[in-house]
């Protein structure tokens, strides 16, 4: 988890850097941008509300070699063990920028580079490197007086509402390629920002699996509970599979497969779909890990409880109370209509 709320913007270097390919160039300032009381709260609005709002996916340097062929690593390293260096090494992470920016959708714009202090992640308090691109100009007006009228001006600037792109790279957990959170707005090319500039990988803590295996396990239910049973025992097992996240805070596959698979028949099968599927949810060899919380809570929001039938009709199962589902619903087939049916079992029936 993060806190942003008491960030303090030490220095900011500014600069523009255009798109290579059209040959643009980079225009570097000498000197940091004096911050005033004026523009601070806007600035720090501008930058850090994107990260604020945005589910915590966190992202960490990567390469094939050693991290320490990654500029934006060597860089980042850098300004957190020389901070008063942080304008001179802004303008290499901008020239690095430049050198990536050969795709022709790539807009031109003005990198900011800012020096955080005072933040917190995982309940330490660090510093941080902001790294943020605008890119699109908005129109506005400008009005004067000029005699008895009232003239307007059109101009174009940054709408301090949105943020194109943007990095925050705290300073922690340097031997793994630090923490890194990233926005991109405008996706013109996908992988110039994460991959090129970058060069990151999600960072695989316990946020990460626990997010990748609730993931997995919404595919497998989708897969192969649903054919080898029916809806309501695809709904029904990922209520478990989350109930068994939220009340632990270790995961163990074979505890977790005795716990939340009614069906043992669908024990091989689990395992087998893990090995085909396992790779693309990065889960392959992982059978225990820490459970994160907070992305519990975020898989719960997304999982669906509800059963539509294609007679315009739907149940709402109740994860609260999911024993109310294993013993008052139960699902057969009516010979003379030729369909299945839903039984629900009550005892009076609810206000609204």
């Amino acid at each position: 988890m993060i806190n942003l709320y008491n960030t303090h913007i030490e220095t900011l270097s500014i600069h523009r850097v255009g798109n290579k390919s059209r040959n643009e160039s980079v225009f570097l300032s000498g000197e940091p941008y004096a911050l005033n009381d004026e523009i601070v709260p806007l600035l720090k609005e501008f930058f850090l509300k994107p990260f604020r709002d945005k589910e915590e996916n966190y992202y960490q340097f990567a390469h094939e070699v050693d991290l320490d062929y990654n500029d934006m690593y060597k860089y980042a390293s850098e300004i957190f063990e020389h901070p008063e260096n942080v304008h001179e090494v802004s303008k290499k992470i901008t020239q690095h920028l430049y050198e990536q920016s050969g795709h022709p959708h790539i807009k031109n714009g003005e990198v900011y580079v800012a020096y955080l202090t005072h933040l917190s992640i995982d309940n330490q308090k660090v510093d941080a490197v902001g790294i943020f691109k605008s890119e699109i100009q908005t129109d506005f007006l400008q009005f004067s007086e000029r005699g008895s009228q009232l003239e307007m001006i059109l101009q174009q600037g940054i709408n301090l509402n949105k943020l194109d792109k943007g990095c925050l790279i705290f300073n922690h957990k340097k031997d793994e390629g630090y923490k890194i959170l990233t926005v991109d707005s405008n996706r013109y090319d996908a992988r110039y920002w994460l991959e090129h500039f970058l060069s990151v990988d999600a960072f695989e803590d316990e946020n990460f699996m626990t997010k990748k295996y609730l993931k997995f396990c919404q595919n497998f239910a989708k897969d192969v509970v649903f054919p080898a049973e029916d809806k309501k025992e695809e709904v029904m097992f990922m209520n478990r599979s989350v109930n068994y996240f939220a009340k632990n805070d270790q995961f163990e596959e074979t505890n977790f497969l005795n716990e939340v698979l009614d069906n043992p028949d669908l024990v091989p099968e689990f395992k087998s779909y893990k090995v085909d599927k396992g790779p693309k949810f990065s889960i392959e060899d992982v059978t225990t890990f820490p459970i994160a919380n907070a992305a519990v809570s975020d898989a719960r929001k997304s999982i669906k409880n509800v059963i539509n039938l294609d007679t315009n009709i739907q149940i709402k199962l109740d994860f609260i109370n999911p024993e109310s589902a294993e013993k008052f619903v139960e699902k057969g087939w009516d010979e003379e209509k030729q369909m299945y049916y839903y039984l629900v079992y009550f005892n009076k029936e609810q206000k609204s």
